[in-house]
C-alpha cells in the first residue's frame, strides 16, 4: 500500500496509508449526542485524551460545540473558553498529535497557536472559507469535511460527495493550501437522512479514492449504526468497529471514534489481511 506524507503543523507529519490511524473524539461540549457533559471540565477532558492515547489513538480531536442534528451554536468566545485550554494542556505533554474541531476561522488560528496541528472544519470550509487560509499560513493539515446541510442535495450519494468536496478543493488550493495538507471526510451522519443513505455511501465509498486524497470515516455511535443494530449511542462500539474495518478494506486512512481500543484492535487486523494480500511471497 502506498505511503503518503501529511504535512501538519509546527513541522510535524503523519504517514497515512500502510496502518489505519485512530483519532480520539474529545467533546468538550455539554450537548453532544452520546457523551454531552462527559468531558466539559479541562482536568475531565486531559484525563480522558491520555486514556485514548494509551489505547493507541494517535492523534485527539477536540471539539467545544457540538454538531448532532439540532444543534445549539455557541460563540466564538465560548468554543475558545473550551477547547484552548486543554489544547495547550495537551501540546505541552507532547502525547499525540491535536486536531481542533471547528468551522471558526478565529478558532482555529487560536487553536493553532496554542499548539494544533490540524484543522477539522465540518463545514468543508464552505462556512467560514478563511479557514483556508489558516492553514495555509500556518502549514496545519486540514480536514475537509463533506456536509448535507443547509442546500439542495444531488440525488446520488457520490455525486454530492464530489461535487461538494471539489468545490472545498477550489476554496483550499485558491486559498494556497498544499494537496499534502489535505485530508478528506465523506461526513457520515450530517444530512445524510436514513440508514440506507449512509450505508450507500459505505458501499460506494472507494470511489471517492478518485479525488485522490487520503480518506478520513467518521461513523462512530451514529444513528445509521442504531438502525442497523437496535442500540443506543453508548452501546455502538461493536458496530461502529465493523464499519471500521468495512471503510479500511475499501481505502479509508483515519478513523475518528469514540470508543479507541475496539477499533485499534479491529483495524489491527483489518491492516494485517491487507498486507497479507499484498504480500507478493510465494505461498503454499
Amino acid at each position: 500500500m502506498t505511503t503518503r506524507r501529511w504535512q501538519l503543523a509546527h513541522g510535524r507529519h503523519l504517514d497515512l496509508g500502510p496502518k489505519a490511524v485512530v483519532v480520539g473524539i474529545l467533546n468538550v461540549t455539554p450537548d453532544s449526542f452520546s457523551d454531552g457533559g462527559l468531558f466539559i471540565a479541562p482536568e475531565k477532558a486531559i484525563a480522558q485524551a491520555h486514556r485514548m492515547v494509551e489505547e493507541g489513538a494517535a492523534i485527539i480531536d477536540v471539539g467545544g460545540e457540538s454538531t448532532r442534528p439540532g444543534f445549539a451554536p455557541i460563540t466564538a468566545e465560548e468554543e475558545q473558553a473550551r477547547v484552548l485550554p486543554v489544547i495547550e494542556a495537551l501540546a505541552s505533554s507532547g502525547e499525540a498529535l491535536i486536531s481542533v474541531d471547528t468551522y471558526r476561522e478565529d478558532t482555529a488560528r487560536r487553536a493553532v497557536a496554542a499548539g494544533a496541528h490540524i484543522v477539522n472544519d465540518v463545514w468543508g470550509l464552505q462556512r467560514e472559507p478563511g479557514i483556508a487560509r489558516i492553514a495555509a499560513e500556518t502549514g496545519a493539515g486540514l480536514i475537509i469535511m463533506h456536509t448535507g446541510r443547509e442546500r439542495e442535495k444531488l440525488p446520488d450519494v457520490i455525486e454530492d460527495q464530489l461535487l461538494f468536496l471539489r468545490k472545498s478543493l477550489e476554496i483550499a488550493r485558491d486559498s494556497g493550501v498544499g494537496d499534502g495538507q489535505i485530508v478528506l471526510d465523506a461526513g457520515f451522519g450530517f444530512a445524510k437522512e436514513t440508514t440506507e443513505e449512509n450505508l450507500d455511501l459505505m458501499a460506494r465509498f472507494s470511489e471517492l479514492r478518485a479525488l485522490g486524497f487520503p480518506m478520513m470515516a467518521g461513523t462512530s455511535r451514529k444513528r445509521f449504526i442504531g438502525g442497523v443494530t437496535g442500540r443506543e449511542p453508548a452501546e455502538r462500539a461493536v458496530g461502529t468497529a465493523a464499519t471500521s474495518v468495512i471503510l479500511r478494506l475499501k481505502g479509508a486512512d483515519l478513523f475518528r471514534v469514540h470508543d479507541v481500543a475496539i477499533n485499534v484492535d479491529a483495524l489491527a487486523v483489518a491492516d494485517a489481511m491487507l498486507a497479507r494480500e499484498n504480500d507478493p511471497s510465494p505461498r503454499r
